[in-house]
């Protein structure tokens, strides 16, 4: 638990919408852009999902007021999925109308692979009306190459990320080179979509995606590279020096200990991977 506190303090934003806006405005000073994360998922009754649907509504109209560059992303699960998925949904129109009013973007983030199916079929019943809203894909899981292909078709900002969950074998790449190779593939299939987003600290992965999309004529404003708050922030400040546009994916919150207990306990190369990056 000591442990968990430590690492917390470098790479969640603080408890609250205001100690994170502080973080967002540090890093929009150094010319990055920000999606701000409230901190939750797995929301078990409707109090709990209901809180998260107002924060994620304050999250909206202290952006506005303060006028920094951030939009959100927000689970599903959070929102009541695993438990009422009307509910869930009538919370992300709540949210979705009121990101409209205030012109900000709102992507909903991707879970576990038994939610995939469900949030992406949620996504789509509101995307043609709501198309100020964006989904993320997983390269690990099998089916995402497909996934990425009808995203482009129905022009859908995706964000595309490798995956941090555990999963079967029977829907998930076990081994890393197959699920880098996957995500090569499909950044190349999202050069078709509207600003697609790299979401990786593996320079790899970037410099293959980045060949694909200029090879699709995409010029530098056209897409965004992410990374994540507190890991590798030399490198996403060099790639904005030159001329990229980046996006700091930070989370905030109190539940901040889910966050990292699952993410560490399903897959252990998480914790390498933030330790590594905690003496960065």
């Amino acid at each position: 638990m000591r442990a968990l506190t430590f690492l917390a303090q470098r790479f969640v934003a603080g408890d609250d919408i205001s100690e994170a806006l502080d973080a967002v405005r540090e890093l929009n000073s150094d010319g990055l852009k920000v999606t701000l994360d409230n901190l939750g998922e797995d929301s078990l009754d409707r109090a709990h999902a209901l809180a998260a649907a107002e924060e994620n509504l304050t999250m909206l109209r202290r952006i506005a007021e303060s006028g920094v560059d951030a939009n959100i992303s927000l689970k599903l699960t959070q929102l009541g999925l695993a438990f009422d998925e009307k509910l869930a949904a009538e919370s992300l129109l709540r949210i979705v109308a009121e990101a409209e009013r205030l012109k900000t973007f709102v992507r909903i983030d991707m879970e576990a692979s038994q939610w995939t199916q469900k949030t992406l079929d949620l996504f789509y019943s509101i995307h043609e009306k709501h198309p100020g809203v964006g989904i993320v894909l997983q390269s690990n899981l099998r089916r995402t190459e497909a996934d990425a292909k009808e995203a482009v078709a129905r022009k859908v900002r995706v964000r595309l990320c490798k995956g941090a969950y555990r999963e079967p074998v029977a829907v998930a790449f076990p081994d890393k080179k197959d699920v880098d190779a996957s995500y090569d593939r499909c950044a190349a299939i999202l050069a078709g979509a509207p600003i697609p987003a790299l979401a990786t600290h593996d320079d790899a992965r970037i410099e293959a995606a980045l060949k694909a999309f200029d090879a699709a004529g995409l010029v530098k404003s056209d897409y965004e590279l992410q990374m994540l708050y507190g890991i590798r922030g030399k490198r996403a400040r060099e790639l904005r020096e030159m001329g990229h546009t980046v996006r700091i994916y930070v989370p905030y919150g109190s539940h901040w200990f889910p966050y990292f207990y699952r993410r560490i306990r399903e897959r252990k190369e998480n914790l390498l991977f933030v330790v590594r990056n905690f003496f960065e």
